[in-house]
Formats: structure tokens, sequence, C-alpha cells
């Protein structure tokens, strides 16, 4: 490597870096703004003496080490899917190694699962993370309490009304901004932590060890109000597809990590100096700063909170463009908010059924402290998951000894079950809707995922090969022109196709079954050999198969384009398209339960349409029905 493509290299992976800043640690950025206030929250009794404050904090210092530097950075993000992290992709990337039929099922349905508590995180962090920003105006004055509600849900509408317009304009400013809120926030703890440097002795486990054995079984309970501060830590895996692992990890360790402790130590040793003021322990955050300060530090809060929600509803696009592409969601309306960015999208429905619930929850839990107690169940039963499927990618993938593995495994599990033991008792004061919400969301992603396959099997039972429907449709006559027939299954022949040839008795005198197959892995090169296979069959025939990562942006039309230059002797631009369309019947309850089979068949009935959903257009589309029962 030269020294001119070093520079470039340095200076591209230091843009990354920036920009991973702002996306990816927008979330646990803002636990600062209700961690530590969580934890004295009058829910715990703790007091503010040197033992409590001191063990909170080595418990914090603990957990961010633990957690986000070894376990994620250091072990999870060694197992990227064609680049590509989070749950789906993980569970995507093991299964093809799980020989074992029980096995593959509980990790299908496991990261199913997980994948399905992340659309919970979508609405928990910006309800929590904007509440607790605009309470900071009681810090300023009480009176001011009864806009905090108000403020929220109007900052949220514009939020997510402003999704449509993509992130790209707005992301350039993500990163820099970003950069500057962790620069703040550890600003303000050392400023604090130069009046009590003892404070950084609780750096040393013995005071979280100090703790527990003064505090016991009740004590541990507040390691459910510790584990906010590693909420967000799981998007260093989820977005790894986006940046590369590199810039993640010199975010977290340049700035990231010394800015959280800066700021949560700071706030320690405020406490330490100041924790006879029950104003204080209520929102320790906004008093690191004189009277003075703390709008201006509302309104930096605020844009945080904003930038940090922006990351995880974005990432709920991300990974329910995955689950439209893997099959496991009917199709919904995709929009691609830039023409060089394949990876920002915008999908309305999911946009305003995120804001709904968000709006809900601010109305129903009305504070900061309330959202606690559902947040930190969801992000803690992800990463029970993410340990479990790690083991094999563990023993498959990097090819680790069992010792090494299981040790690996059982030190991950025994941190990530800890927070979760003392998170579950969270679920009856909220932490259920998450859980609910996510057990709901892997209802429609197995019944979808069951329907499909009975689908297909009554496809396949009524219909013929399409070698046998050669030979079959030599006794019509031919009409000039092409007709592409569109299958969701390959080596048969499309319902669509047979029965258009039997009521017109004609077919045209070129035929192509198209399929579109999306792999498991994230990105299939748009060069690469096989990704458009053709087989040619005699009368004017042929099967065309176009491959796609889940990640992929669907470009139909124009792979469709390529195919005279792929060898089909055809005009495309004088072409026909014949789409299926099934109406779904109900026949018994064979297979799946008949609640299961409705919700399919609702699913069915208001999936979008392959014309709008694969762009073909409109005027050369030809649409032919039938009844399936299943």
């Amino acid at each position: 490597m030269t020294n001119t493509d070093d520079h470039q290299h340095r200076s591209r992976i230091g843009l990354l870096t920036v920009a991973a800043i702002g996306v990816v640690y927008g979330d646990i950025g803002t636990s600062p703004l209700y961690a530590i206030k969580e934890c004295f929250s009058e829910h715990y009794g703790l007091e503010t003496g040197m033992r409590e404050v001191y063990g909170i904090l080595s418990l914090i210092f603990w957990a961010l080490t633990l957690v986000v530097s070894v376990k994620y950075l250091t072990v999870i993000m060694r197992f990227d899917n064609k680049g590509e992290g989070g749950e789906m992709a993980l569970m995507e990337l093991v299964s093809p190694f799980v020989r074992n039929r029980k096995a593959l099922l509980a990790v299908t349905v496991l990261g199913l699962f997980g994948a399905s508590l992340l659309y919970g995180d979508g609405v928990i962090t910006p309800a929590i993370s904007v509440l607790s920003a605009v309470e900071g105006l009681t810090v300023f004055s009480p009176d001011m309490s009864t806009y905090i509600i108000p403020l929220t849900i109007a900052i949220l509408l514009g939020l997510f009304a402003i999704q449509s317009r993509g992130t790209g304009s707005v992301g350039k400013i993500f990163g820099p901004f970003t950069m500057f809120w962790f620069g703040l926030m550890g600003t303000l703890g050392a400023i604090s932590i130069a009046q009590t440097p003892d404070v950084l002795l609780a750096i040393n486990p013995m005071y979280a060890i100090d703790y527990f054995a003064h505090h016991g079984l009740q004590g541990a309970l507040v390691l459910g109000s510790v584990f906010l501060v590693v909420t967000g830590g799981e998007t260093v895996y989820a977005d790894m597809g986006h940046f590369g692992p590199k810039p993640i990890r010199n975010g977290w360790f340049m700035l990231v990590f010394p800015a959280l402790l800066l700021n949560y130590f700071g706030q320690g040793a405020l406490l330490m100096r100041e924790g006879a003021d029950a104003a204080v322990v209520a929102n320790p955050f906004f008093h690191l700063v004189p009277s003075w300060g703390v709008i201006p530090l509302v309104i930096i809060s605020t844009f945080a909170t904003v930038i940090a929600s922006q990351a995880v509803i974005s990432g709920a696009f991300s990974l329910t463009w995955q689950a439209l592409q893997l099959g496991n969601l009917p199709r919904l309306k995709v929009l691609h908010t830039s023409h060089t960015e394949r990876g920002q999208i915008y999908i309305p429905f999911i946009n305003w059924a995120l804001f709904v619930v968000t709006v809900f929850l601010v109305l129903n839990f009305k504070t900061s402290s309330n959202l606690a107690a559902m947040y930190g169940i969801a992000v803690s039963t992800t990463m029970v998951i993410t340990s479990l499927i790690a083991w094999h990618a563990m023993r498959q993938i990097a090819k680790w000894s069992v010792a090494l593995s299981l040790l690996a495994t059982l030190s991950f599990l025994a941190v990530d079950a800890s927070f979760w033991a003392a998170n579950a008792v969270k679920i009856p004061d909220g932490g259920w809707v998450p859980l609910a919400l996510a057990g709901a969301i892997l209802i429609i992603f197995l019944t979808w995922r069951k329907g499909r396959s009975l689908l297909g099997s009554a496809i396949k039972r009524r219909t013929m090969k399409i070698e046998e429907f050669v030979t079959y449709s030599e006794i019509y006559p031919t009409v000039p022109g092409t007709a592409i027939y569109m299958s969701g299954y390959q080596g048969i022949a499309p319902p669509s196709l047979v029965s258009n040839v039997r009521y017109n008795r004609s077919r045209h005198e070129n035929i192509i079954v198209l399929s579109v197959v999306t792999e498991t892995v994230a990105r299939v090169n748009k060069s690469a050999e096989g990704r458009i296979t053709i087989n040619e069959y005699p009368q004017g025939f042929w099967t065309v198969v176009v491959r796609y990562g889940f990640m992929d942006q669907l470009d139909l039309h124009a792979d469709i384009l390529l195919l005279p230059e792929e060898g089909l002797p055809i005009d495309v631009t004088d072409t026909t398209f014949v789409l299926g369309h099934e109406t779904i019947s109900i026949q018994d309850p064979g297979g799946m339960a008949m609640w299961r089979k409705h919700i399919f068949k609702f699913l069915h009935r208001n999936s979008r349409t392959p014309v709008k959903y694969f762009g073909i257009p409109f005027k050369r589309v030809l649409e032919v029905g039938g009844n399936v029962e299943i």
C-alpha cells in the first residue's frame, strides 16, 4: 500500500468512525440522562453514601466493560454475515451449521424472537429518551412540569414525520453533533470528578462486591437500573454492516467509553457532595451545570435524544427489510430514500405504527422513571438470546474448542442472566409491554413463514412441473410476443401460466418463468456468476432465477432489461408481465392451527402486490386470479 493509499484508507476510516459515533452510539449516549437517577430512585431505597455510590459506579464500569467492550466488540462482532450483523443475520449465519432439527427450530425461534424484541426498543427508546431530556425543564422550574407531555409528543410527531425524507441529509450532522455531545458529557463529568477525585477508586470491582455483601438479594435488584447504561450496546453488532467493525471499535474506545465513564463518575461525585438534596438525587445529570446552563443543556439533550431515536427507528426499518427479504413478513410498501445508499429506506406502515405505540407509552406512563421499568427487559432478553446463538457461531464458524466456547458462553450468560433476572421483576410494572409486542410480532413471523410453506405445497399439488407443461402446451397455437410469468416456486409451471393458456387456448411464442430468490447472505454481487440463472427449454420456454441478498435493494426491472445480454433472444421492451393472484380458502386445521390460518389469510390479502413491490411497469401487467385451499 502506497503512502497515498494509506492516507486515503485512514481518512476513510476516520470519516466512518465519526459517522458510526452518530448512528451506533446515539442510543447508549442518552443513558446518562436517566440511568444514575434510576439507580438512586425511591424504589430501591439506597442512600448516597460512599458504599452505595462507589458500589453502583463499580457495577456501571464493569457492565460497560464486560457487555460492550468484551462481549460485543471483541467476540460477537467476529460473526458477520457478509459484513452484516444483528439478530436475524446471526440466525441465518449459524442455521446451515445446525444439523439437529430441534436445535435448528430453537435457533430460528430464538433468532426471530430476539429480532422481534428490537421493535420494542424502537418504541421505548424515543419515548424514554425524549421524555428524560424534556424533564430537565423541571430542574429549571418545577412549574414547567405541565409542558413535559405536550412538548414530548410534539417532538416525537416531528421526528416521525420527517422519516419519509430520508436520513441522508440529516445524517451528515449526526456524527459531529454526537461527538460534541459525548465531549460535553465527558467535560461536565470531569469537572465534577475534579472536585471529588476519590470517586475514581470505584473502578475497583471490590466495591461492587462490597455493595452486594451489605445489601444482599434486595440490593441486587438495582441491576435492573444499572443495566440501563448498556441499553443501546447491542446496536454495535446490529449496525456493523453500515460502517464495519474497525470504525465502531475506534469510536467506542477513543471517545464514547471514556466520555460515558467520566459522566457517570461525575454524577456519582455530585451525589457524594450534594446527596442530601433530594432535587439533585432526582435528576443529577442536569445538576452538573449551574442554573443558567439548564435550559441550554435541555435543548442540547433533546437534540441528542432525537438522534438516538432516529437511530433505532432506522434500525427498525432495516430489520423489517431483512424480514421481508427472508420471507418472514408479508410484502410492505418500501421507499428507498437515497439513490446512492441502498441501506436508506422508509417503510410508512412501520413508521406510523411505531409512532402510535410510542405516543401511547408516553400518555400512559407519563415519566421516564415509569418507562424505565419496561426498558431493560427487552434488551436484556435480546442479549441472552445473542449469547445462546453465538455458541453455535463459536463452535462452527470460529472453530473454537468446546472448552473455550463453553467458557465464553457461560461467562456471557452469567452477566446477561443477572441483568435479565433483575429486569424480570419489572414485568408487572410495564415490562410486559415489550414482551407482549415481541410475542405478537413473533407470531406474525412464524405464521407467515408456515403459511407460505402451506400455500406453496397447495400450489405445487395443483399444478405440473415445467417440463410437463412445455410438452402439454404444444397442442396450443402461439401468438407473437413474449410473456414473463412471475413465480414464487421454482421447478413448477405457475398456476397463472396454466390457467391463462387453458382459458385462452393459446400461448405466447416466448415464455419466461421468472423467480426471485433471496439468499441467506446479506449481499449478492451484481456481477457475480450465477446471480442470474437462465435455463432454456423447447418451444420457446425459459426459466430465469434472479438472486438477491437479504440486505440488497431490489431492482428487478433493471435486471429484466439485462436478460438479452444474458443470452435471451427477446425484445424486453415488448413484453407482457403475467402475475398470479391467489385467493385463500381455509379448508381444515391440518398443518397449522385454524386461528393462525385466519391470520395468514388476512396478511396475505393485505400484502402489497408484486407489481408494486417489485416496481413492474403497470401498463404491461396481466393479473390472473385463482383460489387455493390450505
